[in-house]
């Protein structure tokens, strides 16, 4: 048994060639301390670690559970997060929202920063160390948020990225304002078949009414409420979204843009509320 033949265990299972590589490299760091240090300097793996890794790519086939909850921690613009069922996966396209807001707070001088859905605390935790925001993150599940808290500790920053158990805005205060409200809101319209490795993360943050705008909506129609003065809406976008977001924005907010990712797909929206 070799690495060449682990990989085949996973692209035989139908996971695509370079993301076979990108899973087993992962796996051997995380389970047998093997770097791309030790394989430029030609170490070689041992029977034992051999072993370990192929057991780790027997239950990534036979559970289809994404790399990332088999290791429990998932990299994110820099840092290692800790993730599990409760929570979604970082993903790449995220990190073009989170850029985007750090540069607006960097240019715009925000304080405060309101994240809807907050999930593993990836985006609140990555805006509060990289910016001089406090930034509070909201989510319904009470597991999520746990994770959440062990995210902030591992990052050294529990003052500046706060978290509090609310169904949107429901335990957000009247008197509580913010420089910035930005979402990754669940977008996945009722009835979309998902990869088997989507499946096993939560439903609650995936699925959102029959056409996956439910919280778009909800979330502009009252974050005019919570923004101070020039304040910014922000969201990721799911594929083929944008219109109607936009739409939804228009109303109470202006200078509305639209960032694309690498495969040219509306991704990011963001706009300064009208007051």
């Amino acid at each position: 048994m070799n690495i060449q033949m682990i990989t085949k265990l996973l692209t035989d299972a139908g996971i695509e060639e370079n993301e076979a590589k990108i899973e087993i490299k992962m796996l051997l760091e995380y389970f047998c301390h093997y770097t791309e240090i030790d394989k430029c300097k030609g170490v070689q793996l041992n029977n034992n670690q051999l072993d370990i890794l192929k057991q780790k790519a027997e239950i990534r086939v036979k559970s289809r559970m994404p790399v990332q909850y088999i290791i429990g921690e998932s990299y994110f613009m820099g840092e290692w997060f800790k993730v599990n069922g409760d929570v979604l996966i970082p993903r790449d396209e995220t990190e073009i929202l989170v850029r985007k807001a750090i540069e607006i707070i960097d240019k715009e001088g925000g304080q405060s920063v309101l994240d809807i859905g907050t999930g593993s605390g990836c985006i609140a935790c990555t805006i509060a160390k990289h910016t001089d925001a406090v930034v509070l993150g909201v989510d319904i599940s009470s597991d999520a948020l746990r994770v959440a808290l062990d995210n902030v500790t591992r990052l050294g920053i529990n003052n500046r990225a706060v978290f509090r158990k609310s169904d949107l805005f429901s335990k957000i205060r009247t008197e509580e304002k913010f420089d910035m409200i930005i979402s990754n809101p669940p977008y996945v319209p009722l009835g979309t078949e998902l990869s088997p490795e989507v499946k096993k993360e939560p439903p609650l943050a995936l699925f959102a009414g029959e056409n996956g705008l439910e919280f778009y909506r909800k979330i502009t129609e009252k974050a005019p409420e919570y923004l101070n003065k020039d304040g910014w809406l922000m969201f990721e976008l799911g594929a083929g979204e944008f219109e109607q977001v936009k739409n939804y924005m228009e109303k109470d907010f202006c200078n509305i843009t639209i960032e694309k990712d690498l495969a040219g797909i509306e991704r990011v929206i963001f706009g300064r509320v009208k007051k």
